[in-house]
């Protein structure tokens, strides 16, 4: 089993857990994700939510903050949703995302769970499928004059 899958499959089971998926915020291009639903489509929610990390780099350059995100926390009446960057892969650029049921969850709990996945990520050197260059990816969700 490669490091993408590995991970997810560890993310996929933090209690409450209900979605989760390893993006690539430059080119908003998912690399894996685990759940979802119908009226859920994480293919839409996890590539849209690279607006949402660039947004917030660039607001931070704009402030000359020099530090990191850990992570980033959206709450709503029913969910949770968890975005942590990855560090430390050479590729400053991936976050997982994590949906969480509210009421099931242990919001403490699955931020220390995901920081430990994320450790363990790059433990592995990150990646460990070839990921597609922009010129590849003819199917990025963002045209070219966004990444």
């Amino acid at each position: 089993m490669n490091n993408i899958e590995h991970s997810l499959d560890m993310a996929a089971n933090i209690r409450g857990a209900f979605a989760v998926a390893l993006v690539d915020f430059d080119s908003g291009m998912t690399l894996g994700s685990r759940g979802g639903s119908p009226e859920f489509d994480l293919d839409v929610a996890a590539p849209g939510n690279s607006d949402v990390v660039r947004t917030k780099l660039e607001v931070m350059q704009k402030l000359g903050l020099r530090e990191t995100i850990e992570d980033i926390l959206i709450t709503l009446d029913t969910q949770y949703h968890l975005i942590r960057i990855i560090h430390g892969t050479g590729e400053e650029n991936l976050f997982f995302y994590l949906v969480l049921n509210r009421a099931q969850a242990n919001l403490a709990m699955a931020r220390r769970d995901l920081r430990v996945i994320e450790q363990q990520f790059t433990m592995g050197n990150g990646p460990s499928v070839p990921r597609p260059t922009a010129a590849q990816d003819s199917q990025s969700y963002f045209p070219a004059n966004q990444r």
